[in-house]
């Protein structure tokens, strides 16, 4: 058995695409060996900032044997078809084919067998097809090389059982040598297989492995930090995005300058991590230190205090900006800045920034009565701030703050802390991770902001499609479901898509035609790939939204968790099953017979005592199942329902509802509506697998 050694040698890769072009590899030239028949002991692969590696273990020396069989002419056939099938099959005379035994006479078979080709010659092949299939989101051509690919390529190293494989691609023809670190060990070197790749890569300070520097960096980094009683803070995208950008990795740690420790927090962070790539180290309370953390690629004599100070001077530039922004902004009040919004469009057709706010505020008004403790004054404050922090210097140069520093500058305008907290808090929730927030005044605005995004974006038709999502409006509804449910409100959300709406009137581009159903349809979707992560099944969800008019996510939740339940139970799956045979006698006969058998029940034409006293189950079934509605008591209305197992089995063994009597039949039908009407009370039970709608 062989073993194939890949490494298309680059320019530096992106980081964000090393990963994926690595498992994007290791499938295309897998499905390629097992396209041509070589099963292989283990494929993998692996990236780091300038190459690509692949390695394939256990290929056998050749392709298996194969042969292909042609039937031909019976024995005996005129000499055309004979010739016909000598040419077709490429024999030579009819001598050479085999003559078997068939039911219906002997016959002719052409058998042609093919030897397997040497893995050598067919690894060449599928390589030099799968290199120019890698699906990079971005690509490039350089020189006069007309070939696309994600950097300019330098060479590729490709081993079989230690002999090159004559691998060309993008102008570079493959070798048996590859080169170390740029600075550090720029040589060639020549390769014998894997083994000898990573021990002598990893001689010429290349770690070709990223797991590896993905340990070395987080172990670096903790045991410096925790020689001065810090600690790193968590960043699992930062230590990704650097383990794509050094191939080795040597952890340092530098001082920020305490000038700048005044300024937020978030701000230092993020420009720390969005521009320098460096780590930020946090006391063990959870304050930030004046200390960062940064992975250099290169191996100093000084033992790194050049590279440090180095960093440390690029900090002090880029910090001076953020402290200048801090300082400037606070001279100006928050309220001051909402005018300049009206300079920012949201939407060509929505309007601009200062549009969107007044639309919010309008909105949150509305709000405040469905969410408890929601502070009316404040509530119109935050909604009028929420947005402001967009005209500041500070959200101009670092965006993923915005929200945050309103929250400062608010809390420095002397404004209430409700107020500045809903400045910061009314873009959660972003993500199923992210924190929902709780506190009335940040809830109000958070569901204004959101609802009115999606009331807008649906109106002038900008839905999203397929895949396709630019105004994050699944995230949006998302977000709208997890403040509804999370802080139980009671919020109807079909009155409030209608009120939102009326804010749209002086803009003749919204077409407000069945918006509200529209969104209650997306919203649907939505819900159920939000219960879907709690384990909540979608038809369950289905069958509690096919009862139209439900708005409350709140009430149905506790629906959909009772038809749940009730599901769960020996009566509820045996239920079903009585449904789904009901819905579906009436549904064949209604067809058949080209009527209706709804409405009531003549209980003098029953003809039996089993139906008559189903009859009367379904009364009083119907009676407490509707009661229990009424009071949102969803379990009460199951366990009305659950009574009907019993006189239902009866009825279906005792009962013939096809009666000979048309009378009784008709009679026996409608009995059998009753059952589908009375269930469907609570949920549309068609909608359940294994349902049958009526």
């Amino acid at each position: 058995m062989a073993e194939l050694l890949l490494e298309i040698f680059s320019e530096e890769i992106p980081a964000r695409m090393q990963s994926r072009a690595a498992d994007d590899l290791a499938r295309l030239v897998g499905d390629g060996l097992k396209a041509k028949g070589l099963e292989t002991k283990s494929i993998s692969a692996c990236a780091g900032p300038r190459r690509l590696t692949l390695i394939v273990e256990g290929l056998p020396k050749a392709q298996p044997d194969t042969s292909e069989e042609r039937k031909g002419p019976q024995v005996g056939a005129p000499d055309a078809a004979i010739q016909g099938f000598l040419k077709g099959s490429g024999l030579k005379r009819i001598e050479d084919a085999e003559v078997r035994e068939l039911p219906k006479g002997q016959f002719y078979f052409a058998v042609t067998r093919k030897k397997g080709r040497a893995t050598s010659i067919v690894v060449k092949e599928i390589i030099e097809a799968a290199l120019p299939q890698l699906p990079w989101p971005k690509s490039m051509r350089w020189a006069d090389n007309p070939t696309r690919w994600v950097r300019p390529l330098h060479g590729i190293l490709c081993i079989l059982d230690g002999k090159v494989v004559p691998v060309a691609f993008a102008g570079v023809k493959a070798s048996n040598s590859t080169m170390g670190h740029r600075f550090l060990a720029p040589k060639a070197i020549k390769i014998k297989n894997f083994a000898d790749y990573k021990a002598k890569l990893k001689k010429a300070f290349v770690m070709v492995d990223p797991a590896e520097r993905t340990k070395v960096i987080a172990n670096g980094l903790a045991k410096l930090a925790a020689k001065e009683n810090l600690v790193v803070k968590d960043d699992p995208g930062l230590l990704a995005e650097v383990v794509g950008l050094v191939e080795w990795p040597v952890p340092l740690i530098g001082t920020i300058d305490a000038a700048f420790m005044d300024v937020p927090a978030e701000v230092l962070t993020s420009a720390m991590r969005k521009h320098q790539k460096y780590f930020a180290l946090t006391k063990k309370n959870g304050d930030l230190a004046p200390r960062f953390g940064v992975i250099a690629n290169m191996v100093a004599k000084d033992k790194g205090k050049a590279i440090i100070a180095g960093n440390e001077r690029v900090l002090r530039a880029r910090l001076s900006d953020a402290k200048f922004f801090w300082d400037q902004d606070r001279q100006e009040k928050l309220g001051a800045r909402v005018a300049k919004l009206q300079e920012r469009v949201f939407q060509a057709k929505l309007g601009t920034m200062r549009d969107k706010v007044e639309r919010i505020v309008e909105g949150a008004a509305f709000l405040t009565d469905y969410v408890p403790g929601a502070e009316k004054a404040a509530v119109a404050q935050a909604a009028l701030l929420c947005k402001a922090d967009l005209s500041t210097g500070m959200v101009g140069e670092f965006p993923d703050l915005q929200g945050i520093m309103g929250r400062y500058y608010a809390r420095h305008d002397g404004e209430p802390d409700s107020v500045a907290e809903a400045i910061a808090e009314h873009y959660s929730p972003q993500g199923p991770n992210d924190a929902c927030p709780a506190a009335p005044v940040s809830v109000v605005v958070s569901l204004a902001d959101k609802i009115d995004s999606l009331v807008g974006f649906f109106a002038i038709d900008e839905k999203p499609t397929g895949s396709k999502d630019p105004f994050a409006l699944r995230r949006a509804a998302l977000g709208v479901i997890r403040l509804i449910l999370e802080n139980k409100l009671r919020l109807p959300l079909t009155t409030a898509f209608e009120y939102f709406l009326g804010a749209y009137e002086n803009i003749g581009q919204v077409n407000p035609s069945n918006l509200a159903e529209s969104l209650m349809d997306f919203f649907a979707d939505r819900l159920k790939v939000h219960l879907r992560d709690q384990g909540v099944r979608h038809d369950q969800v289905s069958a509690v939204f096919a009862l139209g008019g439900e708005d409350d996510l709140v009430r149905l939740l506790a629906r959909v968790d009772a038809l749940s339940k009730f599901l769960d139970s020996d009566d509820g799956a045996n239920l079903l099953v009585a449904y789904r045979r009901a819905a579906n006698i009436v549904r064949i006969e209604e067809k058949k017979d080209g009527a209706s058998y709804g409405g009531a029940v003549n209980e003098a034409d029953l003809g039996a005592g089993e139906a008559t006293t189903l009859l009367q189950a379904i009364d009083s079934a119907d009676s407490l199942a509707g009661s229990a509605i009424d009071k949102e008591n969803f379990g009460a209305a199951m366990a009305a329902l659950a009574t009907l197992r019993q006189p239902v089995d009866i009825f279906f063994d005792k009962v013939t509802v096809n009666a000979d009597d048309a009378t009784q039949r008709e009679a026996r039908l409608r009995l059998l509506s009753r059952i589908v009407a009375a269930m469907g009370r609570v949920a549309d039970f068609g909608k359940v697998e294994g349902g049958t709608a009526a």
